[in-house]
């Protein structure tokens, strides 16, 4: 346990800060996970729109620093072309 002030306040910022970021990868994960259930089902009007959403999220998540920027264009070309393949 800190005994610094500014230490004491640090443990609270990042656990807060380490709460959000918990919250913020589960949310992209269902967003991905939604798009692989629509592909597995085969449904591409579904698939196309789920796509978009995970598209974005994994965007946001590298703007906030949740992934890193290759990382998500890894996830976002695997996306690509499971999408491309329901054609």
């Amino acid at each position: 346990m800190p005994n610094i002030k500014s230490a004491k306040k640090r443990v609270l910022v990042s656990k807060t800060k380490a709460m959000q970021n918990k919250a913020l990868k589960s949310a992209l994960k269902t967003d991905i996970k939604k798009f692989d259930a629509a592909v597995a089902d085969g449904n591409r009007s579904e698939a196309d729109v789920a796509y978009k959403v995970a598209v974005k999220a994994v965007d946001q998540a590298v703007a906030k620093g949740l992934l890193h920027k290759n990382n998500a264009a890894n996830k976002k070309s695997g996306m690509t072309i499971r999408l491309n393949k329901l054609a």
